[in-house]
């Protein structure tokens, strides 16, 4: 995982900078375990439309095995061994330099009190006091990218716990958003959802990059979708 972080923190940093920031089980073609996942990259949209091209093909089949969010483990779990879980390494990454209160809590030395963040997904401007407070905790939440259960849908089903768990973890799936938005979104593809259109080009690349490091598979809606965005990426 801490091979993972590094790649995410830079390129998910630059993001946030850019722009102000149950179905079926998906086995390997040949019947074997996915190979280990590789860092989550920065593409550019000629690699992404490359990666894209290369990324296993499934249907969507209702009646496959039922989505587990309890397979994925505990939220949020110290994969890197930092002493924080991923949850305050997120909000920390992904605040507005220099805006963020944080404490010592147990082995944490960073536990996020107060900050601001700009959401990417609607560009609004999140202040928040008091972390603490249930409310404003929920105000900013851990997106993962490409959702869990999307994961599950796209071959995460057929995982180790284990590999299930990093997935849930990895930096380079995870960003800091607006509550009420992370909620809209879902689970939904990007056949059936979309950020604002500044940032379209910047999800659909970060999308494509997770499905190619954790060798998910995509429907022919999503390809269709993706494929649409990529085309107007400059």
């Amino acid at each position: 995982m801490t091979r993972h972080a590094r790649g995410a923190r830079r390129s998910l940093v630059c993001l946030a900078l850019a722009v102000g920031l149950s179905g079926c089980a998906v086995p390997a073609t040949d019947g074997t375990p996915p190979a280990d996942p590789i860092p989550v990259r920065e593409l550019s949209p000629a690699d992404a439309r490359d990666a894209l091209a290369a990324l296993r093909r499934t249907d969507r089949d209702p009646s496959g095995p039922a989505y587990d969010r309890e397979a994925f483990g505990p939220a949020w779990s110290d994969v890197d061994g930092n002493g924080c879980n991923q949850r305050d390494d997120v909000l920390l990454r992904d605040a507005v330099p220099g805006s963020t209160t944080t404490t010592r809590q147990g082995g944490c030395a960073h536990d996020v009190l107060a900050g601001t963040w700009v959401d990417p997904y609607t560009g609004a401007r999140l202040v928040m006091t008091d972390m603490k407070d249930p409310a404003q905790a929920q105000a900013v939440q851990i997106d993962h990218v490409v959702p869990l259960a999307e994961a599950w849908r796209s071959g995460a089903s057929g995982w180790s716990a284990g590999r299930r768990e990093a997935f849930a973890n990895d930096l380079g799936v995870l960003a800091a958003s607006d509550g009420a938005v992370n909620a809209a979104k879902g689970d939904d593809d990007p056949a059936a959802w979309l950020p604002r259109a500044r940032f379209q080009c910047a999800y659909v690349l970060r999308w494509v990059a997770v499905k190619q490091a954790w060798d998910l598979a995509v429907d022919d809606s999503e390809d269709a979708a993706l494929r649409r965005v990529l085309a107007q990426c400059p």
